[in-house]
């Protein structure tokens, strides 16, 4: 039903431009969006695949490297603070191995396809938006608008966020982290893979929630009041959203997750507020 009553007001929209399209219109439509975001994936997939070597030693493997960037940066800002090395990362010699004999030739194409994903990003989203923005009113389409520049920088953002600060903490933690010295840390390379896929590209999706949230005040569906007072339900549903990304459910983990999701929410409101502050004014206004 809810795709049915998109596709209406795709038509309605439609027919006042002059141009009437019907159902399967609307689906064909649709399915060349998802075509040509798919060559655009593709096509970046096989730029990364082409540099698969260069992107797994500097880019991949970049946090498990001593000198890597984060690294320095986070010895930086302990002192600069006061805090002394307390906030210094002691880096650590990772290995990785492989114990299937496809392993590394399927891993090959998971990283390049994420790589063209991540590229292709910005364009996959414009695709997105051109099919859904008909079915917008004028006045929806205004308080839009630049949505494909603030979703590619939110989601880029929360990318890097998760390669230069948490994926290194997770590298530090996981390899310092020690039961006995009987025990030889030797993770697989999927294992590691996945894990820099969910605290880079999950991220990247999440960080979407300030927008999210600035788009649902503006249309009037929730407001600053309601997001703090239902400020607790949001921890638990924030603290769920960082289990699913997180692969293992230490407490360590989830608040490296937790933590920047909370404070983009305090930002949501923050923004909210402000959001809502204008709409009476400009009520008060009108009277």
């Amino acid at each position: 039903m809810a795709l049915l009553d998109f596709l209406n007001k795709r038509k309605k929209s439609q027919d006042n431009d002059g141009a009437e399209m019907s159902f399967i219109d609307h689906l064909e439509e649709l399915r060349w969006h998802i075509i040509r975001s798919l060559i655009a994936v593709a096509v970046a997939a096989i730029v990364v695949f082409i540099f698969i070597r260069d992107i797994v030693d500097n880019i991949l493997f970049g946090p498990t490297d001593p000198n890597f960037v984060s690294y320095e940066l986070f010895c930086r800002i302990s002192r600069a603070i006061g805090l002394g090395d307390t906030v210094c990362v002691t880096p650590v010699e990772a290995r990785f191995q492989s114990n299937t004999m496809t392993g590394q030739f399927i891993s090959s194409f998971t990283i390049a396809f994420l790589g063209g994903f991540i590229v292709a990003f910005p364009y996959v989203f414009w695709e997105f938006w051109k099919f859904v923005k008909p079915a917008l009113t004028p006045a929806e389409r205004k308080k839009t608008k630049n949505i494909v520049f603030w979703v590619s920088l939110l989601f880029f953002t929360g990318v890097f966020f998760g390669y230069f600060i948490l994926t290194p903490f997770m590298v530090n933690f996981y390899f310092n982290y020690k039961l006995s010295d009987k025990v030889v840390i030797l993770p697989s390379f999927s294992d590691y893979l996945e894990n820099l896929i969910y605290l880079t590209v999950g991220i990247g999706v999440l960080f979407q929630m300030p927008l999210l949230i600035m788009l649902l005040a503006k249309v009037g569906i929730i407001t600053a009041d309601f997001l703090r007072r239902y400020r607790r339900h949001a921890i638990v549903m924030l603290l769920i959203a960082a289990a699913i990304i997180t692969p293992t459910t230490d407490p360590f983990s989830l608040s490296i997750v937790t933590i920047p999701l909370y404070l983009l929410y305090e930002a949501g409101i923050k923004i909210a507020a402000k959001i809502n502050k204008r709409q009476d004014d400009r009520m008060y206004s009108d009277v």
